[in-house]
């Protein structure tokens, strides 16, 4: 599990250098689903850990997923009219065949 952001304003002593100009904070990005999801190795796992303590953004940013992913999972999907559905289906095929 992800350490918690902490709370506005509170520094947080980096565990190594932020290395967002290297592309690391892309390389974290890539992966996040799958951490997440729990999906991946122990050792990835660490090293992801150790990127988010150290970068205050990725940090956000994986709360902010983390919540997203708890609404989509909780929250059950609307129920359309018949007319709405048909409208959408209309729309998202003449946007496929425009493509």
């Amino acid at each position: 599990m992800a350490k918690r952001a902490a709370p506005r304003g509170e520094k947080r002593p980096a565990a190594r250098p932020h290395q967002h100009g290297k592309g690391r904070c892309l390389h974290i990005l890539r992966a996040l689903s799958a951490y997440i999801d729990d999906e991946l190795s122990g050792t990835i796992c660490q090293e992801i850990r150790l990127h988010l303590g150290a970068c205050p953004n990725c940090e956000d940013f994986v709360a902010s997923l983390r919540h997203t992913v708890s609404l989509c999972r909780h929250t059950s999907a609307p129920i359309l009219a018949s007319a709405d559905r048909a409208r959408m289906r209309e729309n998202i095929l003449k946007s496929a065949r425009t493509r």
